[in-house]
């Protein structure tokens, strides 16, 4: 019997694809000690999925509980989208002069970078979806990175209670809950920072109070 469905070539992707993919064949679960962390955070023209881009991409490696300034990863990206609304919050310019490079080579860059580490960004959904949009238009699949959300995090340091409710912690309402420095924000290399201190010290408080496993960290 003649089948009526053609199967579907396989996907040609590009190397730098295939060398990242690789890194998930086999992964195994580690300790929360001795598992890389990737914090990152992204700077965009706005926050519509489908019509704004990503302008810069920045990132800090966490391990054994310290944060490798020594490794960090920013990326400025050339973007013919423009939205003059969002340049006071992020100071990022159309031709300004500063070295960008093109979003396929940024997500070159940005995918040897991470591995199979654990991602974590503040509100990590707007993050996460901006970069797989980068990567479907250039007919990639979708991060293969385990992410954490240190909204979720921070929440589950906070007391419960039915008469206080608060969905939406910011960044800015944690640092100042934190005592922390807020002077590199709008910046994406300067918030992938501060974000990396936040999750060390909400875990901190967890690995305290409830002792914290990376298993039980998924399920905050």
């Amino acid at each position: 019997m003649l089948s009526f469905f053609k199967k579907q070539p396989e996907p040609n992707y590009p190397n730098y694809w295939l060398d990242y993919e690789a890194l998930f064949t086999n992964s195994k679960g580690s300790e929360l000690h001795n598992t890389r962390f990737v914090i990152l955070d992204t700077e965009t023209t706005g926050f519509d999925y489908e019509k704004d881009r990503v302008l810069c991409i920045g990132a800090v490696e966490v391990y054994n509980n310290e944060i490798n300034i020594a490794n960090t990863f920013e990326v400025y990206i050339k973007q013919e989208h423009f939205n003059e609304n969002t340049v006071e919050i992020h100071g990022i310019i159309k031709n300004e002069r500063i070295e960008t490079t093109t979003e396929e080579d940024a997500l070159k860059l940005f995918l040897n970078y991470i591995g199979n580490s654990i991602l974590v960004a503040h509100h990590a959904r707007f993050d996460i979806t901006m970069i797989n949009k980068m990567l479907l238009r250039h007919n990639l699949p979708k991060l293969k990175n385990r992410v954490l959300d240190t909204v979720n995090l921070y929440r589950a340091t906070r007391i419960k209670s039915n008469l206080i409710k608060q969905d939406k912690y910011t960044l800015d309402e944690i640092a100042e809950n934190y005592v922390l420095d807020v002077s590199d924000r709008h910046t994406a290399a300067g918030d992938a920072l501060l974000t990396a201190i936040i999750f060390l010290k909400t875990t901190t408080l967890l690995k305290t109070n409830k002792g914290l496993t990376l298993k039980k960290l998924f399920k905050l």
